[in-house]
């Protein structure tokens, strides 16, 4: 089975696959790219969607002055990588519309600080603004298409976010493969591509390679 994944994996994500005699391609279909910003305005609660926002904020001068903040993020490696820092997470979420759910029914009276990219859904700052909570957005980091064509057939495709579906399908178009997706976000991006879907059972890498070796054992 020859399986292409849209992101360079780490050795220990490859290896589960490489032993259960997968062949496996990988190519970057985006890069992120840290962007300079001023910490100005920031609100009592900060609001991060992803790793790649707290990389950036991370690499501020002034990163201390966020450590007294309450802190409220999707998927628990962005958890865990803003608690081994010294922040403070009172809610996280696989996604970010359970993020907003948690954010307007429990904690709509605190004012918020949504740091994002420029590739952002807006599923959560709608919300948000629906339900009247305040809060304002600094853009930390830029996401960049990096579509390539692959050549040959592939028996299954790994996706990591909706801008690597989108940048997969510039040059490539889906036939018969398998499409693994870590969310159902990412998975949304397939709509009206392919019905052949598989959303991993939580938000990780991790579980998008347990999901294939579960699929073809």
């Amino acid at each position: 089975m020859k399986i292409l994944s849209t992101k360079i994996l780490a050795d220990s994500q490859k290896k589960p696959l490489i032993d259960a005699g997968f062949e496996l391609i990988e190519n970057d279909f985006i890069s992120t790219q840290i962007k300079s910003f001023e910490l100005k305005n920031i609100n009592e609660s900060l609001i991060f969607t992803s790793q790649n926002s707290v990389e950036s904020i991370l690499q501020h001068s002034e990163l201390e002055k966020l450590k007294t903040k309450k802190v409220y993020c999707v998927g628990i490696k962005t958890k865990n990588l803003l608690a081994d820092n010294g922040f403070e997470v009172i809610a996280y979420t696989g996604y970010a519309a359970d993020l907003a759910e948690i954010i307007t029914l429990i904690y709509k009276s605190e004012n918020y600080t949504f740091f994002s990219g420029n590739k952002r859904r807006d599923t959560l700052p709608d919300a948000l603004k629906e339900a009247g909570v305040t809060f304002n957005e600094i853009e930390v980091y830029e996401t960049t298409l990096t579509p390539q064509k692959i050549k040959g057939t592939v028996d299954a495709v790994l996706f990591f976010s909706p801008s690597a579906v989108e940048s997969y399908l510039a040059d490539n178009k889906l036939k018969n493969e398998i499409c693994f997706c870590i969310g159902e976000t990412t998975a949304s991006a397939l709509e009206n591509k392919t019905k052949n879907i598989i959303v991993a059972d939580q938000p990780t890498i991790e579980d998008v390679i347990e999901a294939i070796i579960e699929e073809y054992k």
